[in-house]
């Protein structure tokens, strides 16, 4: 009782330093109220402030390659007293004291539920699959910052922390230094293309033990801190604590697995079980301040008790990511900023002390991580970079911070000082770790880049992209045609193409990030690996060498991903999903640019084939088996070194018993003899107003060269329908049967280009096109120059057969044959009046 009433004096001695109370809302203007002094118009205000800083920050900070927590924690600081709050006025009319109360407990809202994510990142179960090498990583990333950061504490408080409680201090200043920020390290592993390597996925296994610890570590800082004088309240604390935690995961996560299993996929998640679980949010979080250890701990024990397979997991964070990320969190970083002044931080004695911080915990962390993978013989190189993104800071460390602040354990100076170090140390990651470890190296020079090859019983690699779900069947369907008349002739790399968006979380960046493909996150296969199962079950049904694999960029760099494994795996071709789907009226319908903007980027840069597949229903929409395929494809020739590669291809479709093969060569009527066309590249400054022209090699080509070999592509297939086929051991009686069986051939003399190509792709004869994109045009392609292109990027002839304005049931796959050149690809016109005009003569 005596304790009670003096808490009450005391809060009575300090009802002066109390704010003044603000109104919610104005009356408006016009009745003579000014908005900034309420509440309400106030904190909108303070919001649109801190948004248009942080996100003005994280552009300029774009090019450095820094996550965007970064931009977030410059911004509040700039925001506060140390820059732009040095101004009074401003102080006292955009962040005013009395505003203080309200724009923290928002703040609060968004960090109680950031921390619930963060428990929804972590899964016990994959912790106890951790290797012993991450388990030992780990505890040397958190042992030797601990121990130093305690013995950096005795030197500080003797000096800028003098008062402040030994024993909550000693701890707070292990954990600040020992920590490493899981959601900030996902993000940068994902920025940084590591996150699907043996580095990155060793880095997020040991920093999801780390963040475990650490909290465990912070709650018996809390802990300390608020117990006064007795030790015995502390206890009280922890066990109420263990007893909480307890109590979740006997009690609450049952009900939340009940919830998760009524979620199935494909259907909507109940908005009751959403309703319940953001109710548990808040009120775990209130269990918790009631114990004394900090609402936040409620919050993350919460999102532990969810189960990460299935819908459920994602249909939260989708739900709840986006307005907590974007809008809440910046917040908390402004609340930070205020209170953040770093010129507390003044004089050589506190600008040595905050060297040496800095220096202390970058040497526990990078140190200590790098002895123990050493000693694991991971490689120095991968040792290094492991200690470098074990020390990254970030949000977590300002939570730790504020907490500190909040129950009088770090004054304002030293508080200013462990910010600034959790800057620094995150702003080094990037660049230290691009500059210390690059993976993508330069890859030995190959020889097979092309299907057309001296040897085409050699080893084929395709290298096949998907980007979801819908891209599955007509891939294996492609495939499964594709494989050869020899069942180990076809090796095949899929590539789960991911978009690394600001929005990506990273649980979402962990559950997707695969090795060998199999997910990280998850060791065991569930129901939501379908890409890998569909795969697997072809490769078991079709005996073809498949390796599944997942790649995470941003649309912009993403065919670097696809290029690189490329090169590193010698594939002779990329195959890729066109960026329009069929509608169910048969229509294609664009659903992302961005898919359009890799497929452009690949054609450009690729160091092979390349393949666009146009798919409408290549057959069906399940996976056949290799008995039950039955194709008919037509391969559209009319000259050119891409004509020639879907040649090629096409006579390898031929092997397969359940295809039948159609090459059509189309050559100029009478009517269209002794013309000479001349096409012009367009000027530079011209090529942006174009950019829905088709584009053509710049290369000089001799014409009559390309003559020779396109009679000697289509002799391979003549030879073999007259029978002229040498037989060798390899080479069979009924292997020519079954290509003569397999394959025709035909000419067809035609005036109008447009209306001969359309009707063979409206007349649902074949189920599969092929057709050469037209980089180094024959006579008849070139006369489409001048044509308004749909789809630049697939050439005259596929841009024909892919349009949304006809109704066909044929796929198109539009092939552009590895060119050793890599020469430009212009915008041309057809002109006679060019000085050095590249000239097609018709016959």
């Amino acid at each position: 009782m005596e304790r009670i009433l003096a808490q009450a004096a005391a809060a009575t001695a300090n009802s002066s330093t109390c704010y003044t109370l603000m109104q919610t809302s104005s009356n408006g203007a016009w009745q003579g109220d000014n908005p900034i002094h309420f509440a309400f118009p106030l904190l909108i205000l303070q919001v649109c402030i801190v948004l248009i800083v942080t996100r003005t920050l994280a552009v300029l900070l774009k090019p450095l390659r820094q996550p965007r927590v970064v931009a977030e924690i410059i911004g509040g600081i700039i925001l506060g007293p140390s820059v732009i709050g040095r101004s009074e006025s401003y102080m006292n009319t955009v962040f005013p004291k009395r505003s203080t109360p309200v724009l923290e407990t928002v703040a609060s809202i968004g960090l109680l539920f950031f921390l619930f994510l963060v428990g929804l990142e972590l899964d016990f179960g994959a912790i106890r699959r951790t290797g012993r090498k991450a388990l030992a990583i780990a505890a040397a990333g958190i042992t030797l910052p601990f121990v130093a950061g305690i013995g950096v504490a005795f030197l500080l408080r003797s000096t800028i922390a003098k008062g402040v409680d030994y024993g909550a201090f000693l701890v707070f200043m292990g954990v600040a230094l020992s920590i490493t920020a899981f959601p900030v390290l996902a993000r940068i592993l994902a920025e940084l293309k590591l996150l699907t390597r043996d580095v990155g996925q060793m880095a997020m296994s040991a920093a999801a033990v780390n963040d475990v610890v650490a909290w465990v570590l912070l709650a018996i800082a809390v802990a300390l801190s608020g117990s006064g004088k007795s030790p015995v309240i502390a206890v009280y604390v922890l066990l109420c604590g263990v007893a909480f935690v307890a109590f979740m995961m006997l009690a609450v996560k049952p009900l939340m697995a009940y919830m998760a299993r009524r979620s199935p996929d494909n259907e909507p998640v109940s908005e009751l079980f959403i309703c319940i679980t953001l109710a548990g949010v808040l009120a775990s979080g209130f269990v918790t301040d009631a114990i004394g250890i900090h609402s936040i701990f409620g919050a993350f024990v919460f999102g532990l008790t969810i189960p990460k397979e299935g819908p459920f997991a994602g249909m939260l964070i989708e739900k709840i990511e986006d307005f907590v990320g974007v809008l809440l969190l910046p917040l908390y970083f402004a609340s930070s900023g205020l209170k953040t002044n770093i010129s507390t931080v003044s004089g050589a004695q506190s600008w040595g002390l905050l060297v040496l911080v800095i220096l202390t915990a970058c040497a526990g962390k990078i140190l200590g991580t790098l002895f123990v993978a050493l000693a694991h013989k991971v490689p120095f190189r991968e040792a290094i970079t492991l200690g470098f993104l074990m020390n990254t800071k970030g949000l977590v460390e300002l939570i730790v911070l504020n907490i500190g602040k909040e129950r009088n354990v770090l004054n304002d100076e030293m508080f200013a000082l462990l910010v600034l170090m959790a800057l620094f140390t995150t702003f080094i990651t990037t660049p230290l770790v691009m500059a210390v470890y690059k993976p993508a190296r330069k890859q030995a020079p190959y020889k097979h880049r092309k299907l057309q090859r001296d040897k085409p019983k050699d080893e084929l690699r395709i290298l096949a992209c998907v980007h979801g779900t819908k891209n599955i069947p007509a891939i294996i369907n492609l495939m499964e045609a594709s494989r050869g008349i020899r069942k180990s002739a076809l090796r095949l790399y899929i590539m789960h193409l991911v978009e690394l968006s600001e929005r990506s979380s990273s649980i979402m960046l962990v559950h997707k990030a695969r090795k060998n493909g199999q997910p990280f996150w998850n060791r065991n296969r569930s129901h939501e690996d379908q890409i890998v199962i569909a795969f697997d079950a072809f490769e078991q049904l079709s005996k073809v060498q498949v390796r599944p694999m997942t790649e995470i960029s941003a649309f912009q760099d993403m065919h670097e991903d696809i290029c690189n494994l490329a090169e590193e795996k010698r594939a002779a071709m990329i195959i890729l999903p066109f960026h329009k789907y069929q509608r169910v009226d048969g229509v294609l319908e664009s659903v992302n640019a961005g898919i359009r903007t890799v497929n452009q980027n690949v054609l450009k840069h690729a160091p092979c084939s390349v393949g666009i597949l146009v798919n409408r229903g290549l057959g069906g929409q399940s996976q056949l088996a290799p008995s039950s395929v039955s194709h008919i494809v037509a391969v559209l020739f009319f000259g050119g070194p891409d004509d020639r590669e879907a040649l090629v291809y096409g006579r390898r479709m031929a092997e397969h018993p359940g295809i039948k093969v159609t090459v059509i060569r189309f050559l100029p009527d009478r009517e269209m003899d002794h013309i000479a066309l001349n096409l012009t590249p367009l000027p530079a400054h011209e090529n942006e107003n174009h950019s829905e022209s088709y584009k053509f090699s710049t290369a000089e080509m001799n014409r009559e060269q390309e003559r020779i070999l396109d009679e000697e592509a289509l002799s391979c297939i003549t030879n073999e329908l007259n029978d002229s086929v040498p037989y060798t051991p390899k080479k069979t009686q009924a292997y020519v049967e079954d290509v003569k069986g397999s394959i025709s051939y035909t000419e067809q003399k035609i005036s109008n280009t447009v209306e001969s190509v359309l009707s063979i792709g409206k007349s649902n004869e074949y189920n599969l096109i092929l057709v050469g994109k037209g980089r180094f045009p024959s006579p008849l392609v070139a006369d489409l120059a001048d044509r308004t292109a749909e789809c630049a990027e697939l050439g005259p002839i596929g841009d024909l057969l892919a349009s949304s304005t006809i109704q066909a049931i044929a796929s198109v796959l539009v092939i552009q044959q590895h060119d050793h050149i890599h020469t430009d690809e212009v915008p041309f016109s057809k002109s006679v009046e060019s000085a050095t005009p590249f000239t097609v003569a018709l016959e």
